[in-house]
């Protein structure tokens, strides 16, 4: 075979094949090729998030500043609201109520325009918060039934803050009326929150409602003692509290025989005091009782029974 190089050589017309790059060079060269694509893909990100700010930047702010507005000015009209409220002497739980109402309206009215700013479908997104809702309320059946039960409280009004109820099982003043519960506070001072809908679908008596109550006083009286001087003893320890007295038509004291028992001759002695006396009096009144019935000598018998045993066999 012949050898090319040799005659290219010999030739002097040839030329040389170039040389094989070293290895510092492909590492050079690789290094280049990299910071130069390296930077077409910055240059081409920050292209992109310049455009991005451009385009969507202004939607953003103006919708950060809809949203703040809304916040501000459903302030300023929860407020507005509440003082015109009180002004009217609509009761300050309702008032309240309606402040909070307005505020929450003109929150919800600002994300829904915010929304639209920023290019999302209004129509499209409110039919799917009423979806969304409707999904919430079928799993929240419960704590829904508290908020309208809350509602017709507020409305209608059977007892306001402030007033002694038995409701729910629960005999204690009404500390706070809110949508879903109703705070109460104990005679010895615990605080009890019970649900609106276990206190409006069921029975509430207002304690403290009227200005004025009757106090009823029950008392036993041994078979043996006169019918009536047991009564004027009666009388006597009612007109002993005379200054507690209510008097005029349908007012004053009365003493009622009820029944006979099975050891006692049943009475009760009813006497009209102010609501905000009635406790007090309720004490007074058994005190004054007992101690007019022990000046008289009239028993207060012990429920007894009697037991006859027949001798068996005679």
């Amino acid at each position: 075979m012949l050898d090319f190089n040799l005659l290219a050589q010999a030739d002097g017309t040839a030329e040389a094949p170039p040389a094989e790059p070293t290895g510092e060079q492909q590492v050079n060269e690789a290094a280049e090729q990299g910071k130069e694509a390296v930077g077409g893909l910055m240059q081409g990100d920050f292209s992109q998030a310049t455009q991005l700010l451009i385009d969507w930047g202004p939607k953003v702010a103006g919708a950060l500043i809809i949203l703040v507005a809304s916040f501000i000015i459903g302030k300023i009209i929860s407020r507005i609201v509440c003082r015109s409220a009180e002004k009217a002497k609509i009761d300050l739980t309702l008032s309240r109520f309606f402040g909070k109402m307005v505020y929450y309206l003109v929150l919800v009215v600002g994300v829904m325009i915010a929304l639209g700013t920023v290019g999302v479908e209004v129509t499209s997104f409110a039919a799917i918060l009423a979806a969304a809702g409707f999904a919430v309320g079928m799993a929240m059946s419960g704590t829904l039934g508290n908020f309208a039960n809350g509602v017709m409280l507020l409305i209608f009004r059977p007892f306001d803050v402030g007033d002694v109820i038995s409701a729910a099982g629960v005999t204690a003043k009404v500390n706070a009326i809110e949508l879903f519960t109703t705070t109460l506070d104990t005679g010895d001072n615990r605080r009890i929150i019970v649900p609106n809908s276990s206190i409006y679908g069921g029975t509430i008596e207002n304690i403290t409602h009227h200005d004025e109550r009757r106090c009823d006083v029950n008392v036993g009286c041994d078979y043996s003692a006169d019918i009536d001087k047991t009564r004027e003893v009666l009388s006597k320890a009612a007109e002993s509290l005379d200054e507690k007295l209510l008097k005029g038509e349908g007012r004053g004291y009365q003493i009622v025989l009820g029944d006979l028992g099975d050891s006692s001759v049943n009475w009760t002695v009813r006497f009209w005091c102010l609501a905000s006396d009635y406790w007090p009096l309720k004490e007074a009144l058994t005190r004054a009782i007992k101690m007019h019935l022990d000046e008289a000598g009239i028993g207060i018998p012990f429920p007894q029974m009697d037991v006859h045993l027949d001798k068996a066999g005679e």
